[in-house]
C-alpha cells in the first residue's frame, strides 16, 4: 500500500552535521518522510552558487539511524538539484525545508544566505519550500524553543500550499519566550562592511570581513522589529526579481538609438 505520509527535503548550508538540521530533521519526522540531502562541510554565505568547474559527490550517509541521507560535496543549492534530479528522480516531493540555520537570515542577508538559497532553488522547481533561521551563531545553539513553530509552519504550508513563485523566509528570535508568529515585509536592513587587514608569517597582508548590520526602516511590520520583540518573523518571498514598479519609468525614457 502506498504511503500516504508527505515527502519531505531537508537541507541546509551549515554542514550535514549541524546541530540545527538535526532539530528540523527531529521535526519533520513528525510530519511525514525525510530525506536529507545536505552539504559535506559549511557552506555559509554562498548565496545561489552552483558547481560548473568540478565534478560533484553524493553519498550515502547514516548519521541518524532511520532518516535517508545523502552528503553532498557541492553548495545549498547543488543539494537541492541532485536531490530532484537523482535522488526523487524528478519526482518531487510535498515539501523542502532548509536549516535550521545558526544565525539570522532577516533583512538583506536573504541575497546572501546559503539557507534560503536552498530554499529559493525548491520554489524555482515548484516544491513549497520554507527556509528557518535562528539568531544564534554558536554550535551549542538551542533550538527547543522554535521547534513548535516550525512544525505549525511547515504544516501549515503541507495543508495550504504557497502562492505560485513564492517561498517563506523564516526567522527566529534568541529567546525561551516567543510570543508567536509575525507575518513581515523584509526590513529595509543592510552590513556596513569592513575588511580587517592582517599580516601573516611571510608579511603578506589578508583580509576578515567584518561589519555591523544597520536597520535603515522604522516600520513595525518588518522581519528586524518582529525578532526584537520577541516574535517569530515569516516574510513570503519570490525569485521574480523584476522591479515591476521600475517599468514604467524606464519606458518613458528616449532612447536615440
Amino acid at each position: 500500500m502506498k504511503s500516504t505520509k508527505p515527502t519531505i527535503l531537508v537541507v541546509n548550508d551549515d554542514g550535514i552535521t549541524a546541530p540545527g538540521i538535526k532539530a528540523l530533521i527531529s521535526v519533520m519526522q513528525e510530519l511525514g518522510r525525510v530525506v536529507v540531502v545536505a552539504p559535506d562541510s559549511p557552506q555559509s554565505g554562498m548565496g545561489h552558487a552552483i558547481t560548473i568547474g568540478k565534478p560533484l559527490r553524493l553519498d550515502r550517509d547514516d548519521l541518524y539511524e532511520g532518516v535517508e541521507m545523502y552528503r553532498c560535496s557541492g553548495t545549498p543549492v547543488d543539494c537541492v538539484k541532485l536531490a530532484v534530479t537523482r535522488v526523487f528522480q524528478g519526482h518531487k516531493p510535498d515539501l523542502c525545508v532548509s536549516g535550521i540555520n545558526h544565525g539570522l537570515n532577516n533583512g538583506i542577508n536573504v541575497l546572501y544566505s546559503g539557507t534560503m538559497s536552498a530554499a529559493v532553488e525548491g520554489a524555482i522547481e515548484h516544491i513549497p519550500s520554507i527556509g528557518f533561521s535562528l539568531d544564534d551563531y554558536t554550535w551549542q545553539a538551542d533550538f527547543n524553543h522554535c521547534l513548535k513553530y516550525v512544525r505549525e509552519i511547515a504544516q501549515q504550508v503541507l495543508q495550504n500550499g504557497l502562492p505560485v513563485g513564492t517561498l517563506l523566509n523564516v526567522n527566529f528570535p534568541n529567546t525561551p519566550h516567543i510570543k508567536g508568529i509575525k507575518i513581515c515585509r523584509q526590513a529595509n536592513a543592510k552590513w556596513a562592511e569592513e575588511f580587517d587587514e592582517r599580516v601573516d608569517p611571510y608579511k603578506r597582508p589578508y583580509y576578515w570581513l567584518t561589519g555591523v548590520f544597520q536597520l535603515n526602516d522604522n516600520g513595525q511590520d518588518t522581519d528586524s522589529w518582529a525578532l526584537d520583540n520577541h516574535y517569530a518573523s515569516v516574510v513570503p518571498v519570490q525569485f521574480d526579481m523584476t522591479a515591476h514598479h521600475a517599468i514604467p519609468v524606464l519606458n518613458s525614457w528616449k532612447f536615440d538609438v
